[in-house]
């Protein structure tokens, strides 16, 4: 075969066989347990219901709205730590996006990350002093900060991958597909940790039993958040151009994408609510419907098991409606379920409805956004930033995946704010009227979000990327 000379053939990545797309999705799997376990467990464990002080929960921190007459410890704790690793997030996309490492821009952050990783998710869970301090306080801050940063340093690279394996929108959508399973998967095996821990309570007591069944998942989500980076080879399938913008300028760059900064707002405000559904769900269970707090995990698993009956159609259906349609339905759904949250154990559906079966509706209802949710966003951005390659010649995948993690965190920052404040309603004489506002809050929001996605121009996006 002839050549010119002084010039090579332009090299074609490898499209990511299907084998690696599910090695790739381990990772995912990994990350998810320790992100289920903060999202879903950190605010029960450290501003507990009278239910769970009854079973033997300590209090670890001052609770009551400590902080200025504003503000819980671990609400303004993670509020804090959510909004300072919004900004870390374009300084770790910006060192990714530019890297030079024979391993790939992407692979050398996950194996540096995962370790810490695992590792800080423990310790959060592990306050220095068995009482009431603000010392554990401040050990607590300092955990949850180690937290954020950790996860953002395997995250945000991880992320970035989904554009740079998947060549076209349709293997974007199969790798969104794929991860979207282990996420859920992940996130039950977190949801499951009251079952597991109600083993040890017997020899270990209710603390240690938590922490000892969190520390069994961390070393779990270890092993598997290092699977992609070991069975991967990242040159192999990606076609790496380090830019050379500095984070600022590619952080910068990255928002005068007019339809991504839409649906970077619609994503803002859904943050907000999907958190403050999360985390209240637990207190849902317990104080709106008083059943067992095991019960969550059997609301769940049926939540995982429905959703992810939805996966396949989600995914063929994304080819024939388009995303956004679908995106949009989510919303509509999920803005309804939150309102119903709100609803529980109140005697409008308690004449209906018995408590546990009202839990089931709720759960049913729920998995189908989910399913939406779970996969579309991230196969949106992948879109978004293949267009944008397309447009300007600058492969700036990180940034916007650390854009879009901004957007989480701003979100999920607002969102601890305002559900550990309204938990705090009627707290004392256990109505539970704080959980019931900031169901309804939850569900507000969710409607504004749909709103302003619905200004997204899909189409504009599919015509610059060729489809």
């Amino acid at each position: 075969m002839n050549r010119t000379p002084g010039k090579q053939a332009e090299r074609r990545p490898k499209d990511l066989p299907i084998a690696k797309v599910w090695h790739f999705a381990i990772g995912q799997f990994g990350w998810a347990m320790l992100s289920g376990l903060i999202s879903n467990w950190l605010v029960y464990f450290y501003q507990p219901d009278r239910e769970s002080i009854s079973q033997g929960q300590t209090v670890f921190v001052p609770q009551g709205l400590v902080l200025i007459g504003l503000f819980t410890v671990i609400g303004a704790i993670t509020a804090f730590a959510r909004f300072f690793d919004a900004f870390v997030d374009p300084a770790v996309a910006s060192l990714s996006d530019r890297c030079r490492s024979r391993a790939g821009r992407r692979i050398p952050f996950l194996r540096f990350a995962a370790l810490p990783l695992a590792a800080v998710t423990v310790l959060v869970f592990w306050s220095p002093i068995n009482g009431t301090s603000w010392v554990n306080a401040a050990f607590l801050f300092l955990m949850v900060m180690g937290y954020y940063v950790a996860l953002t340093f395997y995250c945000t690279p991880y992320n970035a991958l989904i554009a740079e394996l998947g060549h076209d929108s349709k293997q974007q959508l199969t790798i969104s597909t794929a991860i979207s399973f282990t996420w859920v998967a992940g996130t039950a095996i977190a949801y499951v940790a009251p079952v597991i821990w109600n083993l040890f309570l017997p020899a270990m007591g209710r603390v240690n039993a938590i922490r000892v069944t969190f520390t069994i998942i961390a070393a779990v989500a270890f092993v598997c958040m290092l699977v992609p980076t070991f069975s991967i080879r990242e040159r192999d399938y990606v076609d790496s151009h380090p830019t050379d913008e500095s984070a600022l300028r590619s952080l910068a760059q990255t928002f005068r994408n007019g339809e991504f900064r839409k649906f970077v707002g619609s994503d803002i405000v859904y943050w907000v609510a999907v958190t403050m559904f999360q985390t209240g769900l637990p207190f849902f269970v317990t104080s709106l419907l008083g059943l067992p707090e095991t019960t969550t995990t059997i609301y769940f698993v049926l939540m995982t098991v429905v959703s992810v009956c939805f996966y396949l159609p989600v995914n063929r259906l994304a080819g024939r409606l388009g995303k956004k349609r679908l995106m949009l339905i989510g919303f509509v759904i999920f803005t309804c379920s939150y309102a119903y949250a709100g609803l529980l154990g109140s005697p409008l559906i308690g004449a209906l409805l018995p408590p546990m079966v009202q839990g089931l509706a709720l759960a049913v209802v729920a998995a189908i956004p989910m399913a939406i949710f779970g996969i579309l966003p991230q196969a949106v951005v992948a879109n978004i930033a293949g267009a944008s390659a397309a447009e300007t010649g600058e492969n700036r995948e990180g940034m916007f995946y650390a854009a879009r993690t901004f957007a989480m965190k701003m979100g999920q920052s607002v969102s601890m704010l305002l559900f550990t404040g309204l938990a705090t309603i009627g707290a004392a004489s256990g109505s539970g009227t704080g959980y019931r506002l900031s169901a309804f809050c939850a569900a507000a929001l969710c409607g504004l979000g749909g709103i302003i996605f619905a200004f997204y121009d899909e189409r504009k996006i599919l015509r610059r990327l060729g489809e």
